[in-house]
């Protein structure tokens, strides 16, 4: 692997300040060197807290020319696939190739899923429909499907997003990994560690290859909750404080995957990640201010960048011209 992109997740990027600010925080997150921006997703998340991923994206893809943006995780099984399908072919009109999307199904707050009249035994089945007439109308032809959820007749979105929007299934379950090697662009993990990203890498390339899919293409990312300041206890101070508000629950639960300190912390930490496959990193900062959750996030890219050319440069090091291991 030559390279890893790194991007950077909300609180960080905030548009509460209207479009100059947002522009002006994009601008910030470009310059230093970020590779794309993050949005979350959520109806009514706990305290009924939320924002809808589409719309969020859309608003970033609008406010400057240059960065993708990428969606994680957008809970698809709460929409109807077909209006989705639209906005999809709409984004991709105006910003072409800069929209990346991740869908998984939720589970942290199980009322987010029901007051949207989803029954969440049925969100893995939900998601599985919803995937198979997305990637049916990404094509611009007709679709026709009779499902258990979901029955269409020609249903049709012209014109295809040109190209294709990624379609990235998170979740760490087994069923969750299938379904990424079946029907995803590739998988999106959150607090697994090194080994059961490697593992999840090599079953991914066992299902889809025994269902005749082709995954050198495929994308294997990670969102990660990190913290940023001159010190770990600083740092995992402001992490703590911010992971137990959004999630309502204690920190200590996610803290073996939730690095925290310098950026030569951070990157130590999510080394392991790089070997194991990954080639994405989504990190979600916490820091004292905005600027220095943006300046640790650049300085963390170019750190993890040098680690996997090394990686690389190692790796080819091993082997003699004519493939034979080196003594």
């Amino acid at each position: 692997m030559a390279s890893v992109r790194v991007g950077l997740f909300p609180p960080v990027v905030q548009c509460d300040g209207g479009p100059e600010q947002l522009r002006a925080t994009l601008a910030r997150v470009a310059g230093e060197g970020v590779d794309h921006v993050c949005v979350g997703d959520h109806v009514s998340f706990f305290v009924g807290a939320g924002s809808d991923g589409l719309i969020t994206a859309t608003s970033m893809l609008a406010a400057q020319a240059d960065l993708p943006v990428y969606v994680g995780l957008y809970l698809l099984p709460l929409r109807h696939p077909v209006p989705v399908a639209r906005q999809l072919a709409t984004i991709a009109q105006l910003a072409p190739g800069r929209l990346t999307l991740g869908i998984g199904i939720g589970g942290e707050d199980r009322h987010e899923i029901e007051v949207c009249g989803v029954d969440p035994k049925t969100r893995g089945h939900r998601m599985d429909e919803c995937l198979h007439i997305l990637r049916g109308l990404a094509d611009g032809t007709p679709v026709t499907f009779d499902g258990e959820f979901f029955a269409l007749q020609d249903a049709l979105i012209v014109p295809a997003p040109s190209p294709p929007v990624p379609l990235i299934v998170g979740g760490r379950s087994d069923a969750a990994v299938s379904r990424a090697a079946r029907l995803g662009d590739g998988w999106l993990g959150i607090w697994v560690s090194p080994r059961r990203f490697a593992s999840v890498r090599d079953q991914i390339s066992r299902e889809a290859s025994e269902t005749g899919r082709d995954v050198s293409g495929f994308e294997h990312a990670l969102n990660v909750w990190c913290g940023f300041a001159d010190t770990r206890e600083a740092a995992r101070e402001s992490l703590a404080g911010q992971m137990q508000l959004f999630y309502q629950m204690p920190f200590e639960p996610f803290e073996r995957y939730s690095p925290y300190g310098t950026p030569e912390h951070v990157a130590e930490f999510l080394s392991p990640y790089i070997d194991a496959g990954c080639s994405a990193f989504n990190m979600i900062p916490c820091a004292g201010d905005q600027e220095t959750a943006v300046s640790a996030v650049g300085e963390l890219r170019q750190l993890l960048n040098q680690r996997a050319v090394g990686a690389c440069a190692s790796a080819a090091g091993a082997t003699t011209p004519t493939g034979r291991m080196s003594r």
